[in-house]
């Protein structure tokens, strides 16, 4: 009978490569549960930093207010005349889970059942929406409502939405217009029936909305146009908005950090979806303008180097007809109407126009304050429109007038 001895050289080298095998086996689990936890780290850094920044200064509005009118003076007259005539009205919602919704809105001088629902930016504020409030309340003739985003302005929040959660929200704002404007189309209605959803439904119907945002805001505005039980909406605005949550992570983590999307954006993105619920991915505004049937108006600087101009192309080559596409030369992110004051208010008027039921009167003011100021005037954007028929930015008031008294007839 033979008996394995352990001081045998074939023992003594298995016994070695056992023990070396555990001792690799150990090293390797330490080292990749020590990158595990430095990778949800990073991630949860990066998540952070995104989603939980440190609350901007647009908080406050006297802030906003001074920044404002630095960059638009024209608009201060108006704002001024709004809080003399106390015509600046604040409002609040409450949101499917609770969250209490806070924003502002503005009645047209003239009833109208016209209605523009503007959405800010990240870390901006309602207010901050005070240059397109006044294209659409005093150049254009429309009521306006104006939220406050979550984490944003006077709502607070957990985290920022991005504009996916937004959505929903920017929904419920408009529905809410129904019964913020009411009065304007029923004057015989109760508090307690406009309130009424039977009621809502009706109002919604009477009202002509366009949804009209600028970067996240536009994303927001995007996302919006391809969701289930929408209000009836008649056209959308979007303003140097991104293609996706994951493509500005993508473009802001190689800027900013010069890292590659993996490993660090596919952790932040787990740790999104698991925080939060909804994950970088699924936040497309591609896919999303890609079922919308409603009119569509797209704007970006050629000089836009947050939001890179190439990828309105990509979300207007996504969008069916009707569509219409503006490329502000020589602007920034988000600075199209700030450099191009009267050609963004006609191309957004031009648009309007086409649109069955919501057109406007076009306020002359704008281009004669515009032509007196030291701003240069700008020439015709090339637009690319899918729409009933062309008409350029830059086309005389009294021919909107002309073609407003087309649409009436």
């Amino acid at each position: 009978m033979f008996h394995n001895d352990p001081l045998s050289p074939q023992s003594t080298q298995k016994n070695t490569i056992t023990s070396r095998f555990f001792r690799w086996w150990r090293w390797t689990l330490g080292v990749s549960f020590v990158l595990f936890l430095a990778l949800w780290g990073v991630g949860e850094f990066m998540l952070s930093t995104a989603l939980h920044p440190t609350p901007s200064v647009y908080r406050d509005s006297l802030a906003t207010l001074k920044r404002m009118y630095h960059n638009y003076p024209h608009i201060q007259p108006w704002y001024d005349s709004l809080q003399a005539h106390h015509a600046l009205y604040d409002t609040t919602i409450v949101a499917a889970d609770g969250a209490k919704l806070y924003g502002y809105y503005i009645r047209a001088a003239i009833p109208t059942k016209r209605v523009a629902v503007l959405v800010h930016g990240y870390q901006d504020a309602a207010l901050r929406m005070l240059h397109i409030a006044y294209l659409y309340h005093h150049d254009l003739g429309a009521n306006v409502l104006m939220p406050d985003l979550r984490y944003h302005g006077k709502t607070s929040g957990e985290s920022i939405g991005m504009g996916w959660n937004d959505r929903l929200d920017v929904r419920q704002w408009a529905w809410t217009a129904s019964n913020i404007f009411a009065n304007v189309q029923q004057k015989d209605i109760s508090a307690q029936v406009a309130a009424n959803e039977s009621s809502r439904n009706t109002m919604a119907n009477a009202l002509h909305l366009v949804v009209h945002g600028i970067s996240m805001g536009a994303a927001t505005t995007m996302m919006l146009s391809g969701s289930d039980s929408l209000p009836p909406i008649r056209a959308y605005v979007e303003d140097c908005g991104y293609t996706s949550v994951w493509d500005i992570f993508k473009s802001e983590l190689r800027k900013q950090y010069h890292l590659p999307a993996f490993p660090v954006l596919y952790a932040s993105n787990a740790l999104c979806k698991w925080h939060y619920g909804w994950s970088f991915r699924e936040a497309d505004a591609v896919t999303s303008v890609s079922r919308c049937r409603q009119p569509m108006l797209f704007i970006h600087g050629d000089q836009d180097k947050f939001v890179p101009t190439e990828m309105v192309y990509r979300v207007y080559a996504a969008k069916p007809q009707p569509k219409s596409l503006w490329i502000a030369p020589q602007a920034e992110h988000a600075a199209s109407y700030l450099k191009h004051r009267e050609t963004y208010t006609r191309c957004v008027a031009n648009f309007s126009l086409h649109i069955g039921n919501f057109s406007f009167f076009y306020n002359n003011d704008v281009s004669t304050s515009h032509r007196n100021s030291s701003s240069p005037t700008f020439s015709s954007p090339k637009c690319a429109v899918a729409l009933p028929w062309q008409f350029s930015p830059t086309s005389s008031a009294l021919e909107y007038v002309f073609l407003l008294s087309q649409l009436h007839q």
